[in-house]
């Protein structure tokens, strides 16, 4: 099988997934909760967020994503599906507009919206460190997914800065499949968490009012401290993660 047919086996598989997904979200009744009018109004303005942020990344070649703060703040305050949406369609509008080479990667961008929807609805998201567990197990998901985009459509180098480690990790005598994934569960991680902590800020700082016209209002409800004290919180962890990240990294290509 040639590599043009792989990559559209691949894509025909990934699109009938999310297609059977959403439809038997509809017909049981879970997505029609989180598509409110509010809802609707703010999905445009994540999509922005997503693109504008992942575009200065991919342009400055920084080894993060940070494309999908809108998605994991829709997908908190209005549900998973409304997340998934958001995700989707930033990595359809991204590649159509701007670069293609952010189109193959909706898969990913569709199930960091719908894990960041659930794991808020059960209650992963009410102060720092449900949201940083909830960061770790959307870089989970979100490294498996994206693996096989990784392997299969660019044997292994992206156009993202995160592919040097990778290239590096490769002339060290690494298989493509290990030094992706190796790559994704370095990168991942560290970028969900700050992901999900920058979308927890926003939400904390947002108007009550406005959240309250959401869909899912009580997923953005704080527990454990003050909303102030808990914000402050989430901008340390964020602060510690890219020094750690920077430690990291200069430890790998320096080693």
């Amino acid at each position: 099988m040639s590599i043009i047919s792989e990559n559209a086996v691949y894509f025909i598989i990934a699109v009938a997934i999310i297609v059977i997904l959403l439809v038997w979200s509809y017909v049981t009744g879970r997505m029609r909760k989180d598509f409110s009018t509010t809802t609707w109004v703010l999905i445009p303005v994540a999509i922005a967020i997503n693109i504008a942020i992942g575009q200065i990344v991919v342009t400055l070649k920084l080894p993060v994503f940070l494309d999908s703060i809108g998605t994991v703040l829709v997908a908190v305050v209005a549900g998973p599906w409304a997340g998934a949406l958001t995700g989707t369609l930033s990595n359809i509008i991204w590649g159509a507009t701007i670069d293609p080479n952010a189109f193959p990667w909706f898969p990913v961008a569709f199930f960091i919206g719908l894990v960041s929807g659930l794991m808020a609805n059960a209650g992963w998201f009410k102060n720092w460190w449900k949201v940083a567990v909830t960061g770790f197990v959307v870089a989970l998901a979100s490294a498996i997914v994206s693996t096989p985009i990784a392997v299969y459509l660019y044997g292994g180098i992206t156009a993202s800065g995160s592919s040097f480690i990778t290239a590096y990790l490769l002339q060290t005598g690494q298989g493509v499949v290990q030094a992706v994934l190796s790559t994704g569960f370095l990168v991942e991680p560290v970028d969900k968490i700050t992901t999900a902590m920058l979308a927890f800020a926003i939400i904390q700082g947002l108007s009550k009012r406005f959240v309250a016209r959401l869909p899912r209002p009580e997923n953005a409800e704080v527990e454990g401290g003050a909303s102030q004290t808990q914000l402050f919180i989430a901008i340390g962890v964020v602060i510690l993660l890219v020094l750690f990240a920077a430690f990291m990294l200069g430890n790998i290509l320096g080693g």
